[in-house]
């Protein structure tokens, strides 16, 4: 028998997304930002931890609308990179990464050629205090290469997640069953 060990109150699940947050500031200039600390609220919402402190933050709260995209193994350095680089002193930080913005045809926010899947979204609510960003999902879109069959193929996708115990990226595994089909084995 293996002995649990206890750590205290962490904010450990696995896998963490590394969620990429996509906004336009005063001046129309795109801006981007990895942020580890959220995931899907409900069925069309999605909740990040922002601190008010952060470019992003100041942009949603200005615009009410911003984009979320999964960093992937193919974009690992750049994504890495605009976590460390802060909006508020690189201005330029989605040129200096190579990055290459548009504006979406439903909201007044960018999305990111080199990001494949993207959320876009609209402010639901925001508390200062706790940093607690609540987000409608309006729409979800992919680049083709990423589909398969119509369908967002994940192995194409290649997300990362992000490991808070020894700070590093992930690759997400291949599959170990069917969702809602292996564990019906269990009602013989």
């Amino acid at each position: 028998m293996f002995m649990k060990v206890s750590f205290g109150a962490k904010p450990w699940i696995y896998p963490q997304p590394v969620l990429m947050i996509g906004t336009y500031d005063e001046n129309g200039v795109a801006n981007l930002m990895n942020a580890a600390w959220g995931g899907i609220g409900d069925t069309e919402e999605i909740r990040i931890c922002l601190s008010s402190n952060h470019k992003t933050m100041k942009n949603i709260l200005l615009k009410k609308v911003f984009t979320v995209s999964m960093a992937t193994k193919k974009t690992v350095s750049e994504c890495d990179y605009f976590g460390i680089a802060s909006g508020n002193t690189e201005k330029d930080k989605v040129v200096k990464a190579g990055f290459h913005s548009h504006c979406c045809e439903n909201i007044d926010a960018p999305y990111f050629d080199e990001l494949p899947l993207t959320f876009e979204c609209s402010l639901i609510s925001y508390d200062e205090e706790s940093g607690s960003l609540r987000a409608r999902i309006l729409n979800v879109f992919a680049d083709e290469a990423i589909l398969t069959d119509g369908h967002i193929d994940p192995k194409k996708l290649e997300p990362i997640t992000f490991d808070p115990i020894n700070n590093e990226y992930l690759l997400l595994g291949g599959s170990v069953g069917k969702a809602f089909a292996i564990g019906k084995k269990f009602f013989q």
